[in-house]
């Protein structure tokens, strides 16, 4: 599993949506793509959410973007991510 970092932008249309119904199918979906939620958070600032994600690979984190654009019209920015002990370990090697 890959970890992702998912920055979340809601539209006019999309705010008026926001359920506990919603952010149910948004955890299923995610789920059904073989994912699993570390943590979801509503932000103050430039973005609206941030999911923190673990994903099998590149390929289910852009279909978990998609989708979960497709299901909420919340427009997704997708990054992933590595731990600060692997990139200390990736660091020191080079």
């Amino acid at each position: 599993m890959a970890e992702y970092v998912l920055f979340g932008k809601y539209t006019s249309e999309s705010i008026k949506q926001v359920s506990a119904d919603r952010t149910k199918k948004a955890t299923e979906l995610i789920e059904k793509l073989g994912g699993k939620i570390k943590s979801m958070h509503a932000l103050l600032g430039e973005k609206d959410l941030i999911f923190i994600l673990d994903l099998p690979d590149n390929e289910k984190a852009l279909q978990a973007s998609l989708a979960l654009f497709k299901l909420t019209g919340i427009s997704f920015s997708t990054h992933p991510a590595i731990s600060i002990e692997t990139f200390d370990k990736l660091a020191s090697e080079s």
